[in-house]
């Protein structure tokens, strides 16, 4: 819509290296996220488990990763039973230098 948005995620360390608590507002809005594999210079792979239902996101530095780290992202898609149809891929932005404070979810 040609409006720039901010997302806030706060993120909260768990018991286990590599585990955070992801808490949203109300109840049963708690999720657990899990870094499946990083390399902290250019990406990371989480886990987000809320109740039954899981999903695996790709986080990368830049808006276009490698051919090797979209495989192995693809691996770990593939190794928790979920395949391409339910991939989604996020346009790349980068026309927003700020969002004012209207749009700022958090």
């Amino acid at each position: 819509d040609g409006m720039c948005w901010e997302i806030r995620q706060r993120y909260l360390p768990a018991q286990a290296h590599g585990r955070f608590l992801l808490k949203g507002r109300g109840y049963g809005s708690k999720v657990d996220v899990v870094v499946g594999e990083t390399d902290h210079n250019s990406y990371a792979i989480l886990y987000y488990q809320k109740g039954r239902s899981i999903s695996v996101k790709l986080y990368g530095r830049s808006s276009r990763v490698s051919d090797a780290v979209a495989e192995k992202f693809e691996q770990h898609v593939r190794a928790v039973g979920l395949s391409e149809d339910v991939t989604y891929y996020f346009p790349t932005y980068g026309f927003c230098d700020s969002a004012d404070e209207f749009h700022i979810l958090d």
